[in-house]
C-alpha cells in the first residue's frame, strides 16, 4: 500500500486517466462480504462534486483498479463514499485498507440519475441487494428538498436479512412521515419479522400515481427485468423507468471497449439510462 505522497503531484485532475490521491478515513463492514469505504482528499481540499448515479475508478497501487458507484451525499464534498462487495482481487485489497492508507481515484464518470426531471412527480425507488448503494444519493438529494416531490417510496429487497445494507439508516428512513419504506427478503429467518418474497412483490402495494411516477431501479439484471414488467403493468411509461446498467467497465472513458453494449458505451452514455433508450438491447444477452 502507498505510504508516501512525495513522488506524486499536488493535483492529479489534469487528465481523466490520472488518479487523484485519497486517504482512507474509515472502512465500515455492512454485511459479511460488503463494506463501505470513506475517503478524504490526501493532498488538497478541492471539493469532489458528483451527480447521483455516477461512479469512480478506485485504484489500489500495485493491484489494479475497479469501477464503483459513489454512494455518499452529493452535498458532502469532504468525504467520498463507496460501497462494494469483496469479490475480486482489487475489491479484496480495498477490503483490507486501513485508516490513513492512500489509493487513487479517477472520476466521477458516467451519467447520473436525473433527479431534477422527477420534481413534482411521485418517485418510486426500487433496489435489489447492493443496488441500494448507487440509489442512496438519490434519496439524499430528494430528502434534502423533499417539498419539491410528490409521494416518495423506497422498495428494497435482499436475499437474506443479514445481507441488507445500511440498516441504521433504513430505520431512520422508515421513521419519517414523508417517506414510505418497504423491505423484503427472499428467505426469512426465525428472527425476521418483515416481508418475505422478491422485491417486485412490493410494487403493487406502493402508493403512487403511475401516470406521474418516475421509477429509479438498480439491482441484478434479472431483478430489473421483472421490475420493469411490474412497473409496466402498473402503467408507468418506459421513459419514466430509469435504470443503472453497470457492467464490464474497465477504463471509465470509453477507450477499452469492455463495456460496449450495442451502440452504447456504458461508462460514457451510462450507466444510467431511461428504459425507452435501451429497450431493444435490454432483452438481448451476451452483447
Amino acid at each position: 500500500m502507498l505510504s508516501t505522497l512525495d513522488s506524486f503531484p499536488a493535483r492529479a485532475d489534469a487528465h481523466p486517466m490520472q488518479p487523484r490521491l485519497y486517504r482512507a478515513h474509515k472502512r465500515h463492514r455492512e454485511t459479511p462480504d460488503t463494506f463501505t469505504l470513506e475517503l478524504e482528499a490526501a493532498q488538497d481540499d478541492a471539493p469532489f462534486t458528483f451527480a447521483p448515479g455516477q461512479f469512480n475508478m478506485l485504484y489500489v497501487f500495485g493491484v489494479g483498479e475497479v469501477p464503483i458507484s459513489i454512494c455518499g451525499d452529493p452535498k458532502r464534498s469532504n468525504l467520498l463514499l463507496h460501497t462494494t462487495r469483496d469479490v475480486g482481487m482489487v475489491t479484496h485489497a480495498l477490503s483490507r485498507i486501513k485508516r490513513g492508507d492512500v489509493i487513487g481515484v479517477r472520476g466521477p464518470f458516467g451519467t447520473g440519475w436525473d433527479v431534477e426531471r422527477a420534481v413534482t412527480r411521485d418517485v418510486l425507488i426500487v433496489a435489489g441487494g447492493i443496488g441500494l448503494a448507487p440509489l442512496r444519493p438519490v434519496l439524499y438529494s430528494i430528502l434534502a428538498q423533499r417539498e419539491r416531490f410528490g409521494h416518495v417510496s423506497l422498495l428494497y429487497g435482499a436475499r437474506m436479512p443479514e445481507e441488507l445494507l445500511y440498516m441504521p439508516e433504513l430505520q431512520k428512513w422508515r421513521a419519517r412521515l414523508d417517506l414510505d419504506v418497504a423491505v423484503t427478503v427472499d428467505r426469512g429467518t426465525r428472527h425476521w419479522r418483515g416481508d418475505v418474497g422478491v422485491v417486485t412483490t412490493l410494487i403493487p402495494k406502493a402508493a403512487c400515481d403511475p401516470a406521474r411516477t418516475t421509477a429509479f431501479v438498480c439491482g441484478p439484471e434479472v431483478m430489473m427485468r421483472f421490475t420493469i414488467f411490474e412497473l409496466q403493468k402498473r402503467g408507468v411509461s418506459d421513459e419514466n423507468i430509469v435504470l443503472s446498467m453497470e457492467r464490464n467497465m474497465k477504463c471509465g472513458i470509453g477507450l477499452c471497449g469492455h463495456c460496449q453494449w450495442g451502440p452504447h458505451f456504458i461508462c460514457r452514455q451510462g450507466p444510467v439510462f431511461r428504459y425507452n433508450e435501451i429497450r431493444d438491447w435490454f432483452a438481448l444477452k451476451e452483447i
